[in-house]
Formats: C-alpha cells, structure tokens, sequence
C-alpha cells in the first residue's frame, strides 16, 4: 500500500455516519489492512497533554511560594515595626498623619520588590526563552508580561504588609514613648 495515512475533513455534527461509511469504504478498498482512525485534534491533545499537567504543577506550586513568601514578608513586617515603634511613635506625637507612617513603612518594603523584579527579569527571559524553543509555533515574550509580573508582587506584597503596617500606625503613642 503506497500511502501510511489519509487526512479526511468530516463535519462534527455527523462525525458517527462519516466514520460509518469510511470504515465501510475502506473495508471495500483494502480489507487485509485493519481500518484505524485518530482524530487529528485528539492527538494535537495528547502532545501537549505534558506541558498542560506540567503548568498545573507550576501554578500550585507558584500560589505555595507566593503563600509562604507572604508569610515571610508578613513576619519581616512586623518585625521593622517593632523595631520602629519608638519612631512611629515620636512621628505621631510631631503630627505626622497614619498614611505617612504607612507609606514610610511601604516604600522600604517596595523598593526591595522592585529590585528583586528586576533582578528576576532577566533569568525569567532566559528561562522562557529556553522552553519556547521547543515549540513547533513560537511567540514573544513580551515586554508587559514582565511589568504586570512586577505591579502585581507590588500589590501583593503591599496588601501583605498593610495590615502589620495600620496597626502600627494607628497605634497609641503613649505605649511606645512611655518608657522614654
């Protein structure tokens, strides 16, 4: 048999009869040859079935490292506070307002985000990069991903230190200079 495979085109509405009527055909055309089918977008499924179950994996363990560096982040919070209470309380007695005291917390905590993303872009690129290789149909990395990917750890961690942050911020002063 001079051929290995015959791509047809059915219609989905009445792919049953069409199935039907070719394994007939062909059972007419060449009977000592076992009639097989796949369907093409079945077997499309299975080659990317790998990458599919592999980026499960990495999105469960990307919301555990996100968790536990929250955590962390929340612990490091709370522990600046601490070690600020005496000037936060200082602040508030020389007037300073609660979103002062919480952007001063925040912007020490930001800019350490900012620079871990821009530390982390580079070997993001390189590692996506890599693997898009390995693609038949290959895209950009685009340039916003990696910008979107840093205002949301901003967000994150952000909302993350904001409560450790109010609370030091609308705490009463006179616990904090009373030993002064």
């Amino acid at each position: 048999m001079p051929y290995s495979y015959i791509f047809i085109r059915i219609a989905p509405e009445n792919y049953a009869a069409a199935i039907k009527f070719l394994q007939n055909t062909w059972n007419r055309i060449a009977p000592q040859h076992p009639f097989d089918y796949h369907f093409l977008d079945e077997d499309f499924d299975k080659l990317y079935w790998d990458e599919q179950r592999l980026g499960k994996i990495f999105g469960y363990f990307t919301l555990l490292a996100v968790f536990i560096a929250c955590l962390g982040l929340y612990g490091l919070a709370t522990y600046v506070a601490e070690q600020k209470t005496k000037e936060i309380g200082i602040r508030k007695v020389l007037g300073s307002s609660v979103f002062g005291i919480v952007s001063l917390l925040s912007k020490e905590f930001a800019k350490w985000v900012l620079a871990a993303n821009i530390i982390a872009w580079p070997v993001a690129y390189f590692i996506m990069h890599l693997w898009l290789q390995n693609f038949a149909y290959r895209t950009n990395i685009k340039i916003w991903a990696f910008f979107l990917s840093a205002f949301l750890t901003l967000i994150i961690a952000l909302l993350t230190i904001s409560y450790r942050s109010l609370k030091a911020a609308l705490a009463n002063p006179v616990h904090s200079l009373h030993y002064e």
